[in-house]
């Protein structure tokens, strides 16, 4: 059975306003997803790491959702589907925050992963039967069948001693029989059989006393409350990658090679042989990036055109190697004098992605290009890259289909050097292509260096030099459960006495995991054609580091507000609290100068156990550079001037939602900062 059909009206404003409204969207039902990423992941990381993941995949492939199932139930099928990636396929048994995991999710630990997501998907989200069985691509007797294994597998667990098995022709009514679905001539019979047979009033008895425990439990899971600040962190990285895609790529533009005369030489020789075309090519390319791969044979002319409502797009060339697929295009407007580009999960999606690529990582984002020379010579050309997944097999065609294109304006006023075009937003249309590609050969090196950074251990493992970037993977230590690293950049890397430098999105969650105690990341630095490493060195550039420590600060309205409190050797206070619906609270942090931390996690708890309520938070702070100069975020802020910037929260406005809440202590449960470095470490190579 397929669920419900979606309603067009209610995912229209989704499509239109873009990553935001679905931001709001997972907003609003974080408490769920929430709770079906805890049965999956234990560590807050990989968890927020997951809803980054689950906005940005749902809001690349908004275009291709079907029209016979919900919004929701979409959704859903994509959250589950990242879960299972970065559960490493329930290889995760042990993780720091393990310990403290809720009975539930202790109990659902020891299930296997189809068991599992049956029970987490009808019992805990608490969706139907068919919806589970459409997600999990089961029939609903299959459904049945794990959900009754499920709690077979929990009664070892949750139940003292050896119940009896019962008769297993009666087993598969079992659930139909106590959630009263089944029909009445059946329920005579089995009720009929029960009643001469003590195995099974035994063995269905236990069976319900388990089924029960499982609702009870999932009836607690509303007081699971998501941690303060968590989507605030996700709505952060969500804001930090448009504001990368939003900056100046700056790279010196050389000037194009005197090409005329050579050609003329070359004619007259008649000396137009394979080898001349491809200098041919190479010479008369006008992207200076493109054309450096031409020269050194990494990729080919291709010159695909498609056309839709007067705009024109030729792919140029793909150069595809283990980290990327970079796809050269160039964009004309043969109408207007408008310049478009394209952009990665803005309508355009590989059609057959699942079939020739990797998902192992994410693309690198590649901002609009207006430094550079070709793209100053007509108002109604623009000439960009963008960076696909990396294919899985060595060769293929790439089914790629563009729905819609960015409008840019070029805008000198602007801090960026661009701004959206916000009366035309996005050009929509329909271009089509089929690109043929080949892998290039990458090299592997493994490392063999384990250093520290704030008493954590860091330790290298792969330098991968392929012709698109130089990767360097590595891991950070998570059995400390006091301190941990959240991110790590590094200023450059050194081969062979050459520096690069990284790219702008810094460290990103790899899906390798080689031990249970450490988390893998890598970072792409610019590519090193050809260089064979015989010295490797790392210059890290700043640490961000978040600590875990509790306290509990006991709220008395009738003391009345301001009230302030010690914590991480600063002073706090609670300036305003006001019971309504919202019931709202207000706390500043004080001067960002010589502070410990840059924010805080806590929760508010009210009066009551089963009360039930939501949080959603405001905050607002200052920018300040490495020297401590402080920059007011209500004024245009020169980014590009300002050295390592951090950014301090200097106060909150929380909202908790519900019938009129009364706070009754502020739970703080730790706080983050960043720590500037310049460490170099040498690295040995195996």
């Amino acid at each position: 059975m397929i669920p419900a059909k979606m309603d067009p009206i209610s995912i229209t404003p989704i499509a239109e306003k873009g990553v935001d409204s679905i931001f709001d969207w997972f907003e609003q039902h974080k408490q769920s997803f929430y709770i079906l990423g805890c049965t999956y992941l234990s560590h807050q990381q990989q968890i927020e790491e997951l809803f980054f993941r689950s906005i940005i995949k749902v809001h690349k492939q908004l275009p291709r959702i079907k029209s016979e199932t919900s919004f929701e139930t979409w959704v859903t099928s994509i959250f589950i589907h990242i879960c299972r990636e970065l559960s490493d396929n329930h290889s995760l048994q042990v993780s720091v925050e393990r310990e403290s995991r809720q009975d539930i999710f202790k109990a659902l630990d020891q299930l296997k992963l189809e068991e599992k997501e049956a029970v987490a998907l009808t019992y805990i989200k608490g969706i139907s039967k068919e919806e589970a069985a459409y997600l999990l691509q089961v029939s609903l007797e299959k459904l049945k069948e794990l959900l009754f294994s499920g709690i077979r597998s929990l009664r070892k667990v949750l139940v003292d001693g050896t119940p009896s098995e019962g008769c297993k022709e009666y087993h598969k009514d079992y659930i139909d029989y106590l959630e009263r679905t089944m029909d009445r001539s059946k329920k005579i019979d089995l009720e009929k059989h029960i009643y001469h047979c003590q195995d099974c009033q035994e063995d269905l008895a236990t069976f319900q006393d388990v089924m029960l425990t499982m609702l009870n439990l999932a009836e607690k899971m509303e007081d699971l409350h998501v941690p303060s600040g968590f989507m605030e962190n996700i709505k952060a990285r969500l804001a930090e990658k448009e504001k990368h895609r939003q900056l100046k790529n700056k790279k010196r533009i050389r000037k194009g090679l005197i090409f005329a005369g050579v050609f003329a030489i070359f004619i007259g020789l008649e000396f137009f042989t394979e080898v001349f075309s491809n200098r041919y090519y190479s010479w008369t390319e006008e992207n200076q990036e493109l054309r450096t791969y031409l020269e050194k044979d990494l990729g080919e002319r291709l010159n695909l055109e498609a056309e839709s409502d007067g705009v024109k797009i030729k792919i140029k060339s793909v150069i595809a190697d283990d980290v990327q697929t970079l796809v050269f295009y160039q964009i004309e407007d043969t109408n207007e004098d408008n310049q478009f580009m394209l952009n990665y999960g803005d309508g355009l999606f590989v059609e057959n992605e699942q079939e020739i690529m990797s998902s192992v990582t994410y693309p690198t984002y590649y901002p609009p290009d207006f430094e550079s020379e070709v793209n100053n010579k007509e108002k109604n050309v623009y000439q960009g890259k963008i960076s696909l997944l990396p294919l899985s097999k060595d060769n293929g065609t790439i089914k790629l289909k563009i729905t819609s294109l960015l409008n840019l304006i070029q805008d000198s006023s602007d801090q960026n050097g661009f701004r959206i075009n916000e009366n035309l937003g996005y050009k929509t249309g329909e271009w089509n292509f089929e690109i043929p590609v080949t892998k290039q050969p990458s090299i592997e090196y493994a490392l063999d260096e384990e250093t520290k950074v704030e008493g954590i251990p860091v330790r290298f493992y792969k330098l991968i030099m392929a012709p698109t970037a130089t990767v360097l993977q590595y891991g950070i230590n998570i059995e400390q459960q006091v301190k941990r690293i959240d991110n790590l950049t590094f200023a450059n890397l050194e081969v062979n006495n050459k520096k690069v430098k990284p790219g702008m999105y810094g460290s990103s969650f790899l899906d390798l995991q080689q031990d249970m105690n450490w988390y893998m990341f890598q970072t792409h630095f610019s590519p090193l054609f050809g260089e064979k490493p015989k010295e490797v060195k790392v210059q890290f550039e700043s640490v961000y580091v978040s600590f875990d420590d509790q306290k509990t600060i006991e709220l008395d309205a009738s003391k009345g507000y301001s009230q302030t409190f010690e914590y991480a050797d600063s002073t706090i206070s609670i300036d305003k609290v006001e019971i309504g619906q919202p019931t709202t609270a207000v706390i500043s942090l004080g001067d960002s100068k010589n502070r410990a931390f840059q924010s805080l996690h806590f929760n508010i708890e009210g009066e009551g156990e089963n009360q039930s309520w939501s949080m959603e938070m405001e905050s607002e702070g200052v920018l300040v550079d490495k020297n401590g100069v402080e920059y007011d975020m209500n004024k245009p802020i020169p980014h590009e001037e300002i050295e390592q910037p951090r950014y301090f929260e200097t106060s909150y406005r929380v909202k908790v939602h519900g019938d009129k809440v009364i706070p009754k202590r502020l739970v703080l449960f730790g706080y983050n900062k960043m720590e500037y470095l310049d460490d170099v470490v040498k690295i040995s190579l195996e």
